[in-house]
């Protein structure tokens, strides 16, 4: 098993007869995932890009046997009850692509898929991606390489920007996942970086945070008393001014917290070596000394 899924993960895609469901769902068969059930309801019984539709997840488990994770591209209003039903099919991986969910509803998800031991991926996310194996989600493919360096970004964009500068460097990636960049994400920096540690692929980590909360503080408190792998850090929105919403709905700075001074002292004081820029971190990666050849 990968960081996650491998090529063997059998994914359903909620939402898959949507204009977007369709196209990405395009996209990640085009790379070998394993699609092998859709939802839309009262679509049940027709197909989407050669994939048969259920009108509920349930219907969907029990006609095509076992589901290992879903990708929700359904519209804000409707991803609560969605991922509920995921939830109560007890898929173990749920990505929600979805952007723009009331928080309300995130924090009930987050809570709901915490409690029963599953792992939610976003929302706000553009997914996970392990080069040469699978694709969850809208990282596009060719910017990847295999490879050892775990890519763990709160910023979509930036998650496909880094990959490609990876690649262009000879720096192949284990893992490309976007956590999300919203306040109530299903799990947070300090998960994943647990995973990468225990990932036998993984032997560098990136970690790419950005201003707002304190998700990163955390992760440093767990990368000095857990991790033995080196991590490079990177922060963004170093120049967004402070108590206005950038973006993300996670990218606010209030009072003293979620400043990227704060979280600069943080990963400094354990031990992660940050950079300004995108572009800097092949070399950051190569001085860490745990690759060879590159």
């Amino acid at each position: 098993m990968g960081f996650l899924v491998d090529r063997g993960t059998r994914v359903l895609v909620q939402g898959i007869t949507g204009n977007f469901g369709r196209s990405q769902t395009r996209l990640m068969q085009s790379y070998g995932t394993n699609i092998v059930a859709g939802v839309t309801p009262g679509k049940g019984g027709t197909q989407a890009e050669g994939v048969p539709v259920f009108d509920s997840v349930a219907d969907a488990a029990v006609q095509t046997g076992p589901i290992d994770a879903t990708v929700v591209y359904v519209p804000a209003p409707f991803t609560r009850a969605a991922v509920e039903e995921a939830a109560e099919a007890l898929i173990p991986l749920i990505v929600v692509i979805t952007e723009g969910v009331p928080l309300h509803d995130e924090m009930r998800l987050r809570h709901l898929t915490r409690s029963r031991s599953l792992w939610m991926i976003g929302p706000n996310c553009p997914g996970i991606l392990v080069p040469g194996e699978t694709s969850l989600g809208m990282i596009p493919p060719s910017s990847t390489s295999p490879g050892v360096v775990a890519v763990i970004s709160r910023s979509g964009t930036l998650t496909f920007e880094i990959t490609k500068v990876l690649t262009d460097a000879g720096l192949g990636q284990s893992v490309c996942v976007g956590i999300g960049g919203d306040r109530a994400i299903g799990r947070d920096f300090a998960d994943y970086l647990r995973l990468a540690e225990e990932d036998p692929v993984t032997r560098a980590i990136v970690m790419v945070g950005e201003i707002g909360g304190d998700a990163e503080e955390r992760a440093a408190r767990v990368i000095a008393e857990e991790i033995t792998k080196p991590v490079v850090g990177l922060l963004v929105g170093r120049h967004a001014p402070r108590g206005r919403r950038m973006g993300h709905a996670g990218a606010m700075i209030s009072g003293g917290t979620g400043t990227i001074e704060s979280k600069e002292k943080a990963l400094n004081e354990a031990g992660v070596p940050l950079v300004r820029y995108l572009w800097d971190l092949p070399e950051a990666i190569r001085k860490l000394g745990v690759i060879q050849g590159v």
